[in-house]
């Protein structure tokens, strides 16, 4: 087949990172395959060059594997002769992996869906496909193609709309002499009386608006050997994308609505659920869990089984005496005992810019990791940068009236501190140069606070130094802890020891969390899972002797991340707890702005961190006469902290954030100016900034601006007041809450709020 002759480089950058795992960590692995590709001399590797491959496993995110992939990639290796090799090698996994890469080269991962508007609307169909660099699209009404500007892209755009528009469409994805058709759209015509022509204002009229589930994928038991289908269903606008995960762990070769395991295993059972989401939404299905039962055996089958034993040898080494094979499956053994959270909240801090001590890099990036790992297992995360003592302090007042019976409680924190005395110490950014702790929290003194609301796991997780404090010759002496049998540490390093970064010019990762991330989703008791991640850090060259992760536990349950959350028996504290961590975590709806000038605006918010907002502008129509606009975004209130060098950018790693946010952003092909907003917590009044619109007609040179004020009321964590001291709890109560918009009277904590809405 004509894929078979492509190179290497032609597979994405996930499949050679997961072909290049199986290489390193195989004994039939990259030096074997190093060995089988020599057949040919212009594969051969050197032995310096084999030495460079070697040396990769000094670096956390080393992999000889990976780069010797890559040589062969350089050398224009072709994917056949790639297979001919790892079927030399008898690799089997890597055989199957590359084989499915290959079929799914050009893969089509949004179809477009058929659509209905009114005379004079805006249509638009959106197709979308993986595969080699240098993809390209042709459009196609029936048999005819579509020969404007817009049909050689992803997205065909129809407006105005009119009876000529009308029929079946379908997108050819081509790359070289190789192409794929998607799926046909039918785009229909309605009659509306208010229907006027010119593109409507609404991105999409007359379509479905949002995202919706239809179907969700369905609980099921399936034998060995059988094949299992799942399907999940949306409606949405722009068309929905779909992720699978298999016991929240992402399954990437997964992309369509259809989950297809052909012959599955007893490590296919759990739990599977899918993410649905597209440029502005996101949404997951139910939980469908999967049990695997015994295959359909014959007796035949049982006779080839113990071929090699005698029979009464074999039942007797294999099931014990006296038990009948079929005996043991008609009677299997009692499950293991399942453990539920009645919620799942997690508190996470990083502290990078500090005042007086030495700046992080990592504890962006590792908040940020972690947040979307730990939502994927259904936890409430509120996430934060930055924060000073009085701020630590509100937010973990905060976070224990998230907690109640049952609930799992987690604390991560990514910064500078301390341990003395057995007690752990978490510094604020504004610690004076001498800290003591006085200046910092004590995280024994919250694990006392957590124990008061009976919860039912209690997890820390410690990504700090923990040298003794020479300033500090305080003993703390945190309140009497209970006996619960449900608290895990989890230390980055170990006592008297410190804690590393890995600096990269792009993203940094602290050493712990560029172990954790592999290991956190798994499930497995959480002390299981946090003793595979200290073997994994006690297995890697870089940080042997240096950095050992430590784990401190009384944890006498199978208690995991993953469990689920039942709230039979308290629904009504589960509702609070939800309406209490949504307040602060509320974003402005989107403003769209009508200048004198004809040109309308689009003012959008994405979430990037609990505390951290990015407003982005785009422009949705001007006159003809205009030739060139822009709108900027100036006059910010100095309570939060935004840097003007890096404000009204085109992309987000110009406005200073390395972190790809895809909620709530517009698609990458349509131009924005984006404006990173840090410090929220700190904002005392309403969010006011303005909208400068700069714009040139096509006969004048000279420049002409326009302004708007504009005001988004007190947005993410902002409503909390986190900058003030934390009053006794009390809110008077009020006589309204709307909780379509949020509308969350002027309260000082989650707590107040929801007493208002409880009054209602």
């Amino acid at each position: 087949m004509e894929e078979w002759k492509m190179s290497i480089g032609t597979l994405n950058d996930e499949v050679l990172n997961r072909l290049a795992k199986l290489l390193d960590n195989s004994t039939c692995g990259w030096r074997q395959l190093a060995n089988a590709v020599s057949e040919q001399p212009k594969f051969r590797c050197s032995e310096s060059e084999l030495t460079s491959c070697s040396l990769q496993v000094l670096s956390a995110a080393g992999s000889p594997g990976r780069t010797l992939l890559a040589r062969l990639a350089d050398r224009s290796c072709s994917l056949d002769f790639l297979l001919y090799c790892l079927r030399k090698m008898d690799h089997q996994e890597a055989m199957q992996l590359l084989t499915t890469a290959v079929a799914e080269l050009i893969r089509i991962t949004v179809q477009p869906q058929s659509q209905k508007s009114i005379m004079g609307g805006r249509v638009v169909l959106s197709c979308r496909a993986s595969g080699p660099p240098g993809l390209s699209y042709q459009w196609f009404r029936g048999k005819d193609e579509i020969l404007d500007e817009t049909g050689s892209t992803p997205e065909l755009v129809l407006c105005p709309l009119t009876p000529m528009h009308q029929g079946h469409y379908i997108c050819r994805v081509n790359h070289g002499e190789n192409c794929i058709f998607s799926q046909w759209a039918h785009v229909v015509l309605v009659h509306s009386a208010g229907s006027s022509p010119g593109c409507s204002s609404s991105l999409f009229p007359g379509s479905v608006s949002g995202l919706h589930i239809i179907y969700h994928p369905q609980s099921r038991s399936v034998s060995e050997g059988d094949t299992l289908i799942l399907e999940c269903n949306a409606e949405a606008n722009p068309p929905a994308q779909y992720a699978w995960y298999h016991n929240m762990v992402p399954m990437p070769q997964h992309r369509t609505r259809s989950l297809k395991i052909p012959c599955v295993t007893t490590a296919d059972r759990g739990q599977y659920k899918c993410k649905i989401f597209n440029l502005y939404h996101e949404a997951w299905s139910d939980p469908a869990t999967i049990t695997i039962g015994p295959s359909s055996i014959t007796d035949a089958s049982w006779v080839e089984v113990d071929r090699g034993l005698d029979s009464q040898e074999f039942r007797r080494s294999t099931f014990g005496p006296g038990i009948h094979p079929l005996q043991e499956i008609a009677n299997p053994p009692p499950l293991a005992k399942q453990f539920y959270a009645t919620d799942k909240v997690a508190l996470l801090i990083g502290n990078l810019n500090y005042l007086y001590h030495t700046q992080l890099c990592a504890p962006m990036a590792d908040v940020h990791e972690l947040t979307n790992l730990l939502r994927q297992m259904d936890f409430k995360v509120v996430s934060l940068l930055d924060l000073n003592w009085q701020e630590m302090h509100s937010a973990v007042t905060e976070f224990l009236l998230l907690l109640d019976k049952g609930v799992y409680g987690l604390l991560y924190f990514a910064g500078h501190g301390y341990e003395n005395y057995g007690n752990s110490f978490m510094v604020p950014i504004d610690a004076p140069a001498s800290y003591t702790s006085e200046h910092c929290l004590c995280v024994q003194n919250i694990l006392t606070r957590m124990q008061e609301k009976e919860t039912g796991l209690n997890v820390f997780l410690l990504d700090m130094c923990r040298k003794r404090n020479l300033n500090d010759d305080i003993i703390v002496q945190p309140g009497l802890l209970k006996v619960t049998a449900n608290i895990v540490f989890g230390y980055a390093t170990c006592v008297d020891a410190e804690a590393y970064e890995v600096k990269r010019e792009d993203v940094s990762n602290g050493i712990f969390i560029s172990f954790l991330k592999r290991r956190v989703c798994d499930d497995e008791k959480v002390t299981v899972m946090l003793d595979r991640v200290a073997e994994d850090m006690g297995r890697c060259q870089i940080t042997r002797g240096r950095q050992a992760l430590e784990l401190r536990s009384n944890l006498s349950e199978r208690r995991s991340l993953t469990d689920q959350i039942q709230t039979s028996d308290c629904s009504a504290a589960y509702s609070a707890r939800n309406l209490q961590w949504a307040v602060a975590h509320v974003l402005p709806k989107s403003h769209y702005l009508q200048f004198d000038c004809g040109v309308k605006v689009q003012l959008g918010f994405a979430a990037e961190f609990s505390n951290i907002m990015v407003i982005y502008t785009r422009i949705l129509d001007k006159p003809d006469d205009i030739v060139s606009c822009s709108a900027q975004l100036t006059d910010f209130p100095v309570d939060v902290d935004i840097d003007l060098k890096k404000s009204n950018q085109e992309t987000l790693l110009e406005a200073g954030s390395l972190l790809l946010i895809k909620e709530n952003l517009p698609s990458p092909e349509v131009p924005s100016l984006y404006t990173r907003i840090r410090g929220l917590q700190r904002l005392r009044r309403e969010l006011t900034f303005t909208v400068c619109l700069h714009y040139t007609y096509s006969n004048m040179d000279e420049e002409v601006v326009e302004r708007q004020p504009v005001t988004v009321g007190k947005p993410l964590v902002s409503k909390l007041n986190l900058h003030e001291p934390r009053p006794p709890r009390a809110c008077p109560t009020v006589s309204s809450f709307s909780l379509d918009s949020f509308s969350v009277p002027e309260c000082s904590s989650f707590a107040e709020a929801f007493t208002s809405v409880g009054s209602a």
